[in-house]
């Protein structure tokens, strides 16, 4: 089994750019798997972890209702956002500057064969994350992703989750608010999860502006233990 994680940082870069890549990398893992079942072989199949930031965008779910995004295309270009129809599970989600977008294309014939499982310890690795910062994050019965103070009326999601699997290979994945502009929230239902609210970790701590690089680290150390990984930095190319 392999457990290393190529790491890539991609920065700012479009949505569907970076989905296109994203299923280049998802198919370039999958047709290995069947090439070493169809010729009796075991080689490797690599994994890889995306890190980026989108510019502003809503992205709906296979599952997802369209009522959920609450303005029409001409009101999300006034916006300077964009919209797509995606092929994860979930609802309506918004990603934009300042968000952590964490994308794992993993084998998990590499590490164990179950999505459940997976989407537990993605949002275990967040819960932990934010404990650094004094921040009791937790898991909503019912509800995908990390909220703060579930059981109450004051409820808030700070980051979402929505992942596709096919043949154990993962893509999409997680979205961390760390400096997000909360107002870009107010234009869908989000997750269609009605009457609760989104909070980013900027706000929960009172500060202007958080580190990004340094939440990203924390995540990577926390996704390390407990997905017993070895990430590797890969280079961007030019």
């Amino acid at each position: 089994m392999n457990k290393k994680v190529l790491l890539q940082d991609l920065g700012l870069k479009d949505y569907k750019d970076t989905w296109d890549y994203q299923e280049l990398l998802f198919k370039q893992t999958l047709d290995l798997k069947i090439k070493n079942r169809r010729e009796e072989t075991e080689l490797d199949t690599p994994n890889h972890f995306l890190f980026v930031e989108h510019p502003h965008v809503y992205t709906l779910g296979k599952s997802g209702d369209l009522e959920n995004l609450l303005v029409n295309e001409k009101e999300l270009e006034k916006k300077g956002a964009k919209f797509y129809k995606i092929n994860r599970g979930g609802d309506i989600t918004y990603h934009g500057p300042g968000q952590i977008v964490g994308y794992p294309i993993l084998d998990l014939d590499n590490f164990f064969t179950d999505i459940h499982e997976y989407l537990r310890l993605l949002e275990e690795m967040v819960i932990l994350t934010l404990a650094e910062y004094g921040l009791k994050a937790e898991r909503s019965k019912g509800e995908t992703g990390v909220w703060l103070d579930v059981g109450t009326p004051f409820a808030r999601k700070i980051c979402a989750l929505g992942v596709r699997a096919s043949r154990w290979v993962t893509m999409h994945g997680f979205a961390l608010n760390v400096n997000s502009d909360l107002g870009f929230f107010d234009l869908m239902i989000p997750c269609g999860i009605k009457d609760k609210a989104v909070t980013s970790l900027n706000v929960e701590l009172g500060k202007r502006e958080v580190d990004l690089d340094e939440v990203k680290q924390k995540l990577l150390r926390h996704f390390e233990i407990l997905f017993e990984a070895e990430i590797i930095k890969k280079k961007i190319e030019a």
